[in-house]
């Protein structure tokens, strides 16, 4: 499976300094991250929003090493919600976050990173809009959900992610669907070992199913992170199944990934948000995309060898 080969190579700085070198890197990079800087980044939230889509905006990086850092991640942040205000979209653009680039992973890190992050979140209340904590590897999670519980006591908007691969996430799924909150379902996109998640991919969409079940079956807002066409036609029946109006629940999808898809549903009247990533440490994010999928690691390989 090349999967793991590239996660394993998203952690390398010479397999980084290799391709950040190649010729056509920046090419392929900007199919999947529109902008370095936030000036880049709001023309393309006005060009989605015109076409009926909404936002969740990420500011890429994850390689925190001091507190002075976490501070700058989270400034980002801050500058991004106050370009979004005038832009009046409220929950259209709403904004997720790595709770490694608040400092997570450093001494004291959990506190450093609730700190850290709930400017972002009060800001982000402040223009009508919310803000989503992105699951990472699994050691971070215990950390990310009582970060997650905690801002919900006075934002309870504030939404979190569950990974299909983890056999903790079931479980995880059924606390989560009970008590209102945002929940985006995702496949997984780190390398974890066998004891703790699903290797095989039919297991994974089995996983998939029966979690995105749950999160119908429940009183919160579920969000389905997919391309993948049969999940989203499944998605949809549960959906209809559990009884929910349109905009009970939404579809999310990649900057850069089935652009005509997120159209297509967005034009039948479904809530579609597209995950729109943007900053100067992209190769983390860059190499997971890749990873994530054998058709983005192809379009890349066929762009190096005619372009590069």
């Amino acid at each position: 499976m090349l999967g793991p080969v590239i996660l394993a190579a998203s952690r390398s700085d010479r397999m980084r300094r290799l391709i950040s070198a190649a010729p056509v890197t920046k090419q392929v990079v900007d199919r999947f991250i529109p902008g370095e800087g936030v000036d880049d980044i709001v023309p393309v939230v006005r060009d989605l929003a015109d076409r009926g889509l909404e936002l969740t905006m990420d500011v890429v990086g994850e390689d925190i090493t001091n507190p002075a850092q976490a501070a700058a991640a989270r400034d980002a942040y801050l500058e991004l919600v106050d370009r979004l205000k005038p832009l009046e979209l409220g929950i259209r653009a709403e904004m997720s976050v790595k709770l490694s680039m608040f400092g997570q992973a450093l001494e004291d890190g959990h506190e450093l990173a609730l700190k850290n992050v709930r400017p972002v979140v009060e800001a982000a209340a402040e223009i009508g809009t919310t803000v989503t904590l992105d699951a990472e590897d699994h050691t971070t999670l215990d950390s990310m959900f009582a970060i997650h519980e905690e801002l919900r006591k006075d934002f309870p908007q504030t939404g979190c992610v569950i990974q299909a691969y983890l056999f903790r996430t079931e479980a995880d799924a059924r606390r989560l669907a009970g008590n209102g909150s945002r929940v985006r379902l995702v496949k997984g996109a780190y390398k974890e070992p066998a004891s703790v998640a699903y290797q095989d991919k039919h297991e994974i969409d089995r996983a998939y199913v029966r979690i995105l079940g749950t999160l119908m079956e429940g009183t919160g807002y579920p969000m389905i992170g997919s391309h993948d066409p049969r999940l989203i036609a499944i998605g949809q029946e549960l959906a209809h199944r559990a009884g929910r109006k349109l905009d009970e629940y939404e579809f999310q999808m990649l900057y850069g990934i089935r652009g005509d898809e997120q159209t297509r549903l967005a034009a039948e009247g479904h809530r579609m948000r597209v995950y729109t990533a943007y900053g100067t440490d992209w190769y983390g994010y860059f190499m997971r995309r890749l990873a994530e999928k054998p058709a983005n690691l192809r379009f890349f390989a066929r762009s190096m060898l005619t372009k590069g």
